[in-house]
């Protein structure tokens, strides 16, 4: 049986109110996010993430609340995080409504991280966000919010993460993230190849075609998109149709 891909808004917060930008800068107030939350379970959105893109411990308190109230508001799978570096924390996203969290940099500085929130957890809990940017001839993970290069290569971190013990990839590409140039297809294709986890594919949606072409040729198992639900450019269903037209099980109800 085929899985049906996913397709996932994703609400960059920082703390309060949701926030977009363009390759990580240059942000813009987007709305208030349980009301997107709200919107998105009505639309038929597979699943939602919520990150806290400061990830400070000034707005550890307000996005816990944060995620609380958009947690009432859904029917369908949350994964929430920004900033988690000890299982004390994962576990305060846990009990917050999220049913996913993710980690990003204190991963990369301390990879055991991994093993310990999957132990804590279970593996299906644990999303490795990993932010990749093309560096001469190969793809580099950044960390701090986009802003610094781990100097790790992000195919090998995305399989040492998956063997310690994260369960799902969550793969933007800084390149295309807030440009509507498309999905970095090559970068998502390279890791789907070398991973046997699920693989979200982030960064650059602008068109169904672009979605199309993560799915038949990146072999994402989801994508995620912001701006261009946001801002209503494009819609959930009208988005699922086109996909279920041309031959990429989805999920039409809703």
């Amino acid at each position: 049986m085929t899985l049906a891909r996913r397709i996932i808004p994703c609400l960059d917060t920082d703390g309060e109110r949701v926030v977009k930008g363009v390759q990580f800068f240059n942000l813009r107030d987007a709305g208030d996010p349980a009301a997107l939350a709200a919107r998105y379970n009505r639309e038929g959105a597979d699943e939602l993430v919520v990150l806290d893109i400061a990830a400070s411990r000034d707005h550890r308190p307000t996005f816990l609340e944060t995620i609380r109230r958009v947690a009432v508001e859904l029917a369908i799978p949350l994964t929430a995080g920004g900033g988690v570096a000890t299982v004390a924390e994962g576990r305060a996203i846990l009990r917050s409504g999220a049913d996913k969290l993710t980690v990003n940099t204190a991963a990369l500085v301390r990879p055991e991280l991994l093993t310990e929130l999957a132990a804590e957890f279970g593996s299906q809990a644990v999303v490795l966000a990993i932010d990749a940017k093309r560096v001469g001839g190969r793809w580099e993970a950044f960390v701090r919010g986009g802003r610094e290069s781990s100097g790790r290569d992000a195919v090998d971190w995305a399989i040492e993460g998956t063997e310690r013990g994260a369960g799902e990839i969550l793969l933007t590409s800084m390149d295309r993230d807030g440009t509507r140039s498309g999905f970095d297809v090559p970068l998502t294709a390279t890791i789907a190849a070398r991973v046997t986890v699920p693989l979200i594919a982030s960064g650059g949606a602008d068109s169904p075609s672009d979605f199309l072409e993560v799915f038949e040729k990146g072999h994402a198992d989801a994508a995620l998109a912001a701006s261009i639900f946001h801002d209503a450019v494009q819609g959930l269903r009208e988005l699922k149709c086109f996909l279920y037209s041309e031959g990429v099980p989805v999920r039409l109800s809703g």
